[in-house]
C-alpha cells in the first residue's frame, strides 16, 4: 500500500538548532509536521535500508510496508533523507521512489554537511537518521540492525559511526542488536563504553540480526513499551545525551538457520577479503552476499527483523506520547 498523499498542504518547512554558521532549514512533510505539533506518535525511519540494504523492486514495497505497519497503529512514520541538499522528514510517495530508485549515496552524519552544501542526494544511515530525527524532536527510531565494530577492527580501525552518535543523541532506536557480520563482543564493550544503555526487549540475550541469541548476556531487560519509556523519562531527568537501545530479537521459528548462516557467513567474509571491500561499503556487500549464499533466504528475515522492529518501536512510541500528555494535563 502507498503512502498516503497530501495535496492541500505544501511540506512544513522548520529549522534546527542555529550554530555560529546560521541555520539549516529542515522540511517535515505536512503528515509528520502535525503529529509533532498535537503531541501524536512518530517514529523515524532510515532511508539506507530502502536505497543500499534491500534489492530493487521488493525496496519500494518494503517501504510501503514498513510505513502502514505505523499507520495501523495510529503511529506516523517519518522516514528521513536528504534530497537536493534538502534535510526530509518524511517522505512523499515521489520522494520515497527516488530513493528506491537513484542510485544515491549512503550517508552517515560526516556526510550531511557536504550534501547540504553542494545540494546532494543520501539515504541515510543509522548514525544520520538519528541525528536528525532528534533535530526534528522525534524520540523513537526503528531500523533493523545497527552498526558496530567490525571484525580485524584492530588492524583495520573499522568501526560504525552509529556508535558515536549513539552516545551522544538522547533517542531510543529499536533494532535486532547489531548485525552477525560484525564482532558483536567488541561493539557490546564500546556500547558500555560509551555510556549507551542497552535494553534486552523480553529477553537476558543479546540478538544477532538473523540470529535470535549472539552468545552475549545482557545486564536489564524490560517487557513493554512501557517500561522503555519509563527508561527514557529516568534517563532525560538524568539530563543523560546517550540513546536508549532496545534490542528485539527475533523469535526462533523466525530466525535464520543458524548452520545456513554460519556457512553464508563464511563464504560473505571471504569474498569481502578477496575483493579488498572496505568502509561503508562492507555492510551492503557482505548482506548482498549473504542473499545470494542463502538464497533469497536472508532477506526474507532481514524484513521480518524490520517489521518486528517497527511495530516495537510503533509500541513505544504511542506510550511515551500518553504520558508526555498525561504530563501536561497534570
Amino acid at each position: 500500500m502507498a503512502p498516503e498523499q497530501r495535496t492541500d498542504a505544501a511540506p512544513v518547512v522548520r529549522p534546527p538548532a542555529v550554530g555560529h554558521g546560521g541555520s539549516i532549514e529542515m522540511t517535515l512533510s505536512p503528515p509528520v509536521a502535525e503529529a509533532l505539533a498535537g503531541g501524536r506518535p512518530v517514529v523515524a525511519l532510515e532511508s539506507t535500508i530502502i536505497s543500499h540494504g534491500l534489492p530493487r523492486p521488493q525496496n519500494l514495497e518494503a517501504a510501503h510496508h514498513f510505513e502502514q505497519v505505523l499507520r495501523d497503529q495510529g503511529v506516523t512514520p517519518a522516514t528521513i533523507a536528504v534530497l537536493d541538499g534538502q534535510l526530509h522528514i518524511g517522505l512523499d510517495e515521489d520522494a520515497l521512489k527516488r530513493v528506491a530508485t537513484d542510485d544515491i549515496t549512503k550517508a552517515s552524519v560526516r556526510d550531511l554537511p557536504m550534501l547540504i552544501a553542494t545540494g546532494g542526494s543520501g539515504a541515510t544511515t543509522v548514525a544520520a537518521t538519528a541525528h536528525l530525527a532528534r533535530l526534528a524532536g522525534i524520540r523513537v527510531f526503528a531500523t533493523g540492525g545497527l552498526g558496530g565494530v567490525h571484525r580485524l577492527a584492530s588492524s583495520t580501525y573499522d568501526e560504525s559511526a552509529d556508535l558515536m552518535t549513539l552516545a551522544q543523541t538522547p533517542i531510543t532506536v529499536v533494532s535486532a542488536g547489531v548485525k552477525s557480520i560484525l564482532d558483536i563482543g567488541a561493539t557490546l564493550e564500546r556500547l558500555e563504553t560509551l555510556g549507551v544503555t542497552v535494553l534486552g526487549y523480553r529477553t537476558s540475550r543479546f540478538p544477532a540480526f538473523w540470529l535470535t541469541d549472539s552468545g552475549h548476556d545482557l545486564d536489564w531487560r524490560v517487557e513493554s513499551g512501557h517500561q522503555v519509556v519509563e527508561v527514557m523519562a529516568a534517563g532525560d531527568a538524568l539530563t543523560r545525551t546517550q540513546a536508549v537501545l532496545v534490542a528485539n530479537p527475533l523469535a526462533i521459528d523466525q530466525q535464520l538457520d543458524p548452520e545456513v548462516h554460519d556457512s553464508a557467513l563464511d563464504a560473505a567474509l571471504a569474498a569481502a577479503r578477496d575483493q579488498g571491500v572496505r568502509g561503508k561499503q562492507v555492510t551492503p556487500f557482505l548482506l548482498s552476499e549473504m542473499v545470494q549464499a542463502t538464497g533469497g533466504r536472508s532477506l526474507d528475515v532481514n524484513l521480518q527483523i524490520v517489521r518486528n522492529n517497527v511495530a516495537l518501536a510503533g509500541e513505544i512510541a504511542r506510550a511515551w506520547a500518553e504520558r508526555e500528555q498525561h504530563m501536561q494535563d497534570t
